[in-house]
């Protein structure tokens, strides 16, 4: 299989060690894409290349998503799907240029340093090709399941978007406090925070400008803040369900 993969960084670096291809990078700076190539025995080619190639994947951030794929399209001879993390959207511009080709949506629901894990993915229409890359996703350890793109993008709203300015607005307040103080509850915090500060901003404006959820948290917590203590035991048996505590006593 020959693979382009459109956006040689992180996230199209991994996806050129995972499936097994014959990978050329391309990418808006060609460095990067000298970069990527060089280590893995693959090829950079230009940005405006022609040639074609069996699939194209597209490791592009989510706001430019949409542009890719109606640039890239016409150089997918067999199957053309993106890693980018929105669904809907990179779906629709497949079906618009790509429309006798298979197409998929995938999410990787980690950062590379962080595999295996869970895969999401939206199969518009499969095919041999895409199943081979599907496959091999599986066989690198890692889980992935179908979901549908309106499923995958309300998701998106709460687990990233909602749970990250949940994260970096503990670490906003945080301050600089004595490690002494620390509580069971404060030192996964601190973990979390670390762990979402440890990277780019910029992938995390990403998601910031493509899902909601931010003003979901902020009232969420504005709501417990106004709480009288009837109110607020009320917030947190709720809380307590969502996340299904009382299940896991049960079970105990």
């Amino acid at each position: 299989m020959k693979l382009l993969v459109v956006g040689a960084g992180e996230m199209g670096r991994w996806l050129a060690d995972t499936v097994d291809a014959d990978v050329a990078f391309t990418d808006a700076d060609p460095a990067v894409a000298e970069a990527a190539a060089e280590p893995r025995s693959a090829r950079a080619v230009p940005a405006d290349t022609d040639e074609t190639f069996d699939a194209v994947g597209l490791a592009v951030p989510m706001s430019v998503v949409d542009e890719a794929v109606a640039t890239y399209a016409p150089l997918a001879e067999t199957a053309i799907f993106d890693i980018s993390g929105v669904m809907d959207r990179p779906l629709a511009a497949m079906a618009e240029h790509a429309p006798d080709r298979e197409r998929a949506s995938f999410h990787p629901l980690f950062a590379p340093p962080r595999v295996p894990g869970n895969i999401a993915v939206v199969t518009e229409a499969a095919g041999p090709t895409l199943a081979a890359i599907q496959e091999a996703m599986v066989e690198a350890g890692n889980t992935v399941f179908e979901t549908t793109a309106a499923e995958h993008d309300a998701a998106m709203e709460t687990i990233q978007a909602g749970a990250h300015t949940a994260v970096l607005a503990y670490a906003l307040v945080a301050g600089d406090i004595r490690e002494e103080f620390a509580t069971p509850v404060s030192e996964q915090l601190e973990s979390l925070a670390a762990t979402v500060t440890e990277g780019s901003p910029e992938v995390y404006s990403e998601i910031q400008a493509a899902f909601d959820g931010a003003d979901d948290i902020a009232a969420a917590a504005q709501e417990i803040a106004d709480a009288d203590s009837e109110t607020f035991a009320d917030l947190y048996e709720q809380a307590k369900r969502n996340v299904g505590a009382d299940s896991r006593v049960s079970d105990e």
